[in-house]
């Protein structure tokens, strides 16, 4: 059985690579994409890294040191978004990085764990040009490295209980956002009060606290089973982010909301803010009396 290690973990993908293939065509935006995880996996070896996995415009790298994951992140940041390696005129080009630091699993060529799925998330929080990070990675940087990270923001991460902190790496402090010097995060956030109650037929699933994200969808493994040809497996999902509950489309045929007042609305592939109450619809307009509608309604 093979026993956990501790290693940061990154993971760097191209900002808006379908519109690279919108603007360039398919073959030059494919070559340039496999210009940029060549520049990011070059990054990751130079730097004592092990390239453990490329998914389409994404690579995802392990390191011994959390120094030795910023120092590739930083080497990859200027090589691509500073357009020192790569040219590509008329089209912006950038990466994100996102990196946790934490004990993995390894399974063949591959990890897996917490630090994985922790440092994917700080991924899709980064912007274009952006390295972002946790509290563990910072608490291992050398002195050198710990003078260029500042905290952003507190956010969710599914699977971890209550808000952890995330921190920016400044990789070319020429062009830093100022911030305001008001912003106390070690004072903790009051808890919200926010809640919402979803029910389909005779099933009622509560979102507050630590209930963050409920799934919807035909397959078996959702919080709420609806089942019908023109929904999809995981069909859309609602989650809570600062008392505020998205509901989240990732279907083939939408999701369709009627609120009490009788607006209706449509969302496929994109989000959407649900308030007060009303009635979801996977795949099709449903009435609150339908047998298929998913009843919600927001208490404050």
């Amino acid at each position: 059985m093979e026993t956990e290690i501790e290693v940061a973990v990154l993971f760097a993908d191209v900002v808006g690579s379908t519109e690279l293939y919108e603007k360039l065509g398919d073959l030059k935006a494919r070559d340039t994409i496999g210009e940029c995880l060549a520049v990011m996996k070059d990054a990751t070896q130079q730097n004592h890294g092990t390239v453990i996995k490329t998914i389409g415009d994404e690579v995802m790298s392990t390191f011994p040191t959390a120094d030795d994951a910023l120092n590739a992140a930083r080497t990859m940041q200027n090589r691509i978004s500073k357009g020192g390696a790569i040219q590509v005129r008329g089209v912006p080009l950038a990466i994100r990085v996102g990196c946790d630091y934490g004990p993995v699993v390894p399974d063949g060529r591959d990890v897996f764990g917490s630090t994985v799925h922790t440092a994917n998330r700080m991924t899709s929080q980064a912007k274009a040009a952006q390295i972002v990070t946790t509290s563990n990675m910072v608490e291992q940087l050398s002195a050198d490295w710990r003078t260029s990270v500042r905290q952003i923001d507190l956010a969710h991460v599914k699977g971890k209980s209550g808000e952890i902190a995330l921190y920016e790496v400044l990789w070319q402090k020429e062009d830093i956002t100022s911030m305001l010097p008001t912003i106390n995060w070690s004072k903790e956030r009051p808890k919200s009060t926010a809640s919402m109650r979803l029910r389909y037929q005779g099933t009622e699933v509560r979102m507050e606290g630590e209930r963050q994200s409920v799934r919807m969808g035909r397959s078996e493994d959702n919080d709420l089973v609806v089942k019908g040809t023109l929904i999809s497996r995981l069909h859309c999902r609602v989650e809570m982010t600062r008392d505020k509950f998205m509901l989240i489309d990732q279907s083939t045929n939408g999701t369709f909301i009627v609120t009490r007042q009788g607006e209706e609305l449509f969302v496929r592939r994109d989000s959407i803010q649900l308030t007060g109450e009303g009635v979801i619809g996977l795949g099709r307009v449903v009435q609150p009396g339908s047998p298929q509608a998913i009843h919600y309604i927001q208490e404050d």
